[in-house]
């Protein structure tokens, strides 16, 4: 089966939604969800530090691999709290076009 660059996500996130709705003892992706939030959050940190050092390192393959990993615990974390993956891709067509610093400047100050 193949996809499109747009339509990757979407069935990656389709299969974490499986997962989370019909949990396997064979699944990576149902037993992180099992594990819960600080579970993901602990393995994206992880994850975004890996890229991180791959991105020092200048290795394009690892730099590659490691985005892989980011980009698909992002959407376990997604998928654990109900949030659809279009709810990412308005945010970035909303910020599409804005520079960074004027959308920094319209976020309300906490």
């Amino acid at each position: 089966m193949s996809y499109e660059h747009d339509d990757i996500l979407q069935a990656v996130y389709r299969v974490i939604l499986e997962r989370k709705a019909n949990p396997s003892e064979q699944s990576y992706t149902a037993s992180l969800i099992r594990k819960g939030n600080d579970k993901i959050l602990k393995k994206l940190g992880e994850e975004a530090t890996e890229l991180v050092i791959a991105g020092k390192g200048g290795e394009r393959e690892e730099i590659v691999y490691e985005a892989a990993d980011l980009f698909f615990h992002s959407l376990v974390l997604l998928g654990f709290h109900d949030i659809p993956l279009d709810a990412v891709y308005d945010e970035l067509r909303r910020r599409f076009g804005v520079s960074g610093i004027a959308e920094k400047q319209s976020r309300p100050i906490e």
